[in-house]
Formats: C-alpha cells, structure tokens, sequence
C-alpha cells in the first residue's frame, strides 16, 4: 500500500512514531506530508518521501484553515494513497475531512485535547467539526481512556471506531535504567514548554518556598522553551540561583540522568512522553492527577500525584519526596521502570496499532 501520513510537526513525528513509520515501511510505501521543523532527512534515510505543507498549529483563522484543506485534497488527488494516517487536531480534522470528501481510507490519532475543550465556544465549534471530521474514519486513536471518554459524550463517534494505547509508549532501549545518583543534593527536573498549561506558576511558587528550607541541598533544573510571558519570571529565577535553566535540549537523556525526580504539574496531557521516558530512565515522578499524567504514576510507589492549579499541593508533594531517605528515592525510580515495562513499551503499542488496523482490513 502507498500510506500517507498527515501530521503538524515532523520532529515529534520521529520522536514517537518513528519505529511505526519503519515497521510500515517493511511493507509499504510512506508518504510525509509535514510542516520542515526537523528529522526529515532521517525520515528520507529511511526510505520516506516528504512533502512540506505548513500548518498554522494553534491559530483559528478559518481562511488558513480552509487553505489547509484545500492543501490536503490536492494532496491526495496527486498521492492517491491507499490509507491516510493523521496526527494531531489540524490534520485529524482537515485532513480527515479531505479524506472523506475523497472517499480515501483513514485513521485519526487523538494525542490529547489541548485547549480545544477548554474553553465552552470554541470547544462547540471543535466537536462539531470532529464529529464531521472523523465519521469517515475507519479507527481512531487515543492516548488514554478519559480523552475517547469526552468523544462518545459528544457524540463525536461510536465508541466501535476507538482503540485507546498507552500514549506513544516509551522506547525501553532508548531510555534505559540510569544509575541513581545524588551526590548529596535532590536534583528536580522540568521538561517542557514553559507555559501556563504545564503548570510553571504553580513550579515557580513551590521551587522558591522549596530553596527557602533546603537551600543548597535542593536544586531545580528546567529544559525547553519559554514563552515571551516567562522570560522576566525564568530570568529572575536563574538569577536568584532558585533555577538552572538549560533551554531546548534535542536529548533530554542526560538531564534525567542527573535528575531524582521530574515534576510535571500539567493542567491537561494526552499522554505525557516526558514522564514515561523519565521512569523509564528510573527516575520517580511528581505530576498532575489528571489524564495523561496519572497513568504513569502508581501513587506512592514511584512518584506522587497532586491536584492540578494547586501550589501548596505541589509544594508538599517535592518536599515530601525530599525528606525521603535516598534509598527509598531510588526504590521509586526503579518502580517506574518496571511500570513502563510492563505497560508503556514502545514495541507492543506498534503492535496493537497495527492489529486494530488489520481489524479493519487496512
């Protein structure tokens, strides 16, 4: 078959889809269609043909949109593919309104609902046109149970269409058991965009109320980017010695190395790849008890979960873990790892992807 594949980010296409893509390629031919943003030469290398098209990720501008889908029905016209795979709201919604206006097989990859849902107008408008979107759909992916729950509420599709994974997985040789080490300091990591919805504020509050008791016996390290909104909060952080802030990293591997526990206080996740990589490194978590966020984490045994928007939970849940013994924060870390064994390998969601598909005759 001729597979193509609609998504709005190339570089986190390869970062979690890249072992599907090259199972695919075993038996098929793979198509790209992606705004350039990073790996498409490794994608080529592995036998792919890309094609950039751009896709405004977060803008509402119902003109781009409209080009958006006339982008993708010309696309089709000249692929012809035999299936189409799309990832992420954009290509989900506009290219799966392409396909079935084509009358082209699909599948849709739900990876969360972002602020979509969030907000009641724009969260009518986004069903509506989810619901038109993915009828046509031949199966639909979700990254945990809670985000398909939200469809069948609104009716968006029959619960039959939906086959929920656990998020991307985690690649078990990718990110391998890491020794544990403190050298006498608690080290917390943050990976991620620096933005309201990953819960910064709340970070921000308990790291300052945090320094205040340990002092030097507690640090606190932040990669990826800031948004404009952040960059005085982050600066002034650094500059009180509360953060050391290491901007975008491309492998994150060494800084979960160092870590002893990563925080991730996100409002909402589809399925947060962060936390899976850094309990598959062995390293404990403190997150949201949210969607997305809470299936990675067995309350108490390899990390804690806290109420989203909540400082003081957040600041109980680090200090907590702090006054732990070392011994039993490295027991944590090492929970996690048998955690993502046992339900986040990487291989086995391939797996199941590719047997919901050969359910459907694809």
């Amino acid at each position: 078959m001729k597979i193509l594949v609609l998504t709005n980010h190339s570089y986190m296409l390869w970062r979690f889809r890249k072992e599907l893509i090259s199972t695919l390629l075993e038996e098929n031919e793979v198509v790209i269609s992606t705004p350039f943003v990073g790996h498409e030469e490794d994608f080529e290398r592995m036998g792919c043909r890309c094609l950039e098209t751009p896709v405004d990720r977060r803008g509402v501008n119902p003109a781009t949109d409209l080009k958006l889908l006339r982008a993708y029905r010309q696309l089709l016209r000249a692929e012809r593919p035999d299936l189409v795979l799309t990832y992420s709201i954009k290509p989900n919604i506009y290219g799966g309104l392409a396909c079935r206006m084509m009358r082209v097989p699909y599948c849709a990859n739900v990876q969360g609902l972002g602020t979509a849902f969030q907000r009641p107008g724009l969260a009518r408008l986004v069903t509506v046109l989810y619901r038109t979107a993915l009828s046509g759909a031949r199966r639909v992916f979700f990254e945990n149970s809670d985000n398909a729950a939200l469809f069948f509420q609104r009716h968006i599709i029959p619960q039959k269409k939906a086959c929920v994974l656990p998020g991307a997985g985690v690649s078990l040789a990718e990110y391998p058991l890491r020794p544990y080490r403190e050298n006498g300091r608690v080290r917390f990591l943050f990976v991620g965009r620096i933005m309201r919805e990953k819960g910064v504020e709340e970070l921000f509050w308990a790291a300052q109320r945090l320094k205040e008791v340990f002092g030097a016996e507690i640090g606190f390290d932040m990669v990826g980017f800031f948004e404009d909104a952040y960059r005085e909060a982050v600066e002034g952080l650094v500059r009180e010695g509360v953060v050391d802030f290491h901007g975008f990293q491309e492998d994150v591997r060494p800084f979960y190395e160092e870590a002893s526990c990563v925080v991730l206080p996100s409002y909402h996740e589809g399925m947060s790849n962060v936390l899976l990589e850094a309990a598959s490194s062995g390293r404990a978590l403190i997150t949201s008890d949210i969607p997305g966020c809470r299936e990675a984490v067995c309350d108490g045994e390899n990390g804690f979960l806290c109420p989203p928007g909540d400082a003081q939970a957040l600041y109980h849940a680090m200090r907590r873990f702090a006054e732990l013994p070392p011994i039993r924060r490295e027991e944590m870390g090492r929970a996690g790892r048998v955690h993502m064994e046992a339900c986040f390998d990487r291989a086995d969601v391939v797996r199941r992807v590719l047997a919901a598909m050969q359910e459907e005759g694809l």
